[in-house]
């Protein structure tokens, strides 16, 4: 699954420890997840940070600031679901309730595009 990211999403910023069990719960009801609320609650936390992370870099360019990270153009830089979580369950086990979804998410994007 590919994410397309609305130009306005409103975050909740859910906890990564909250994420993963959601996300760990749908995975194993297959295909069934998508009809469940949880895969559109957990869709709309990556879709909103991606739009807060996207809103971030666009101002610190307009501010003629050092960018967090410097991805490629809009719409080159695609992530499906599987990146988006392997690197969520990267983090240790102790550290996912102290880490937001915004977090990781900025956290991916510095270690995917980091600016040279």
């Amino acid at each position: 699954m590919s994410l397309s990211i609305p130009a306005t999403a409103s975050a909740q910023d859910m906890r990564l420890d909250e994420f993963l069990e959601k996300a760990e719960r749908l995975e194993r009801r297959g295909p069934l997840a998508l009809l469940s609320s949880d895969f559109g609650l957990l869709k709309d936390e990556v879709e909103a940070s991606a739009a807060l992370y996207r809103n971030r870099i666009a101002s610190d360019r307009a501010a003629g600031r050092t960018p967090h990270s410097c991805p490629p153009e809009q719409g080159s830089a695609r992530l499906s679901s599987d990146d988006v979580l392997s690197h969520l369950r990267s983090y240790p086990a102790s550290r996912r309730p102290s880490i937001t979804i915004r977090r990781a998410f900025f956290d991916m994007m510095a270690q995917r595009y980091p600016c040279n």
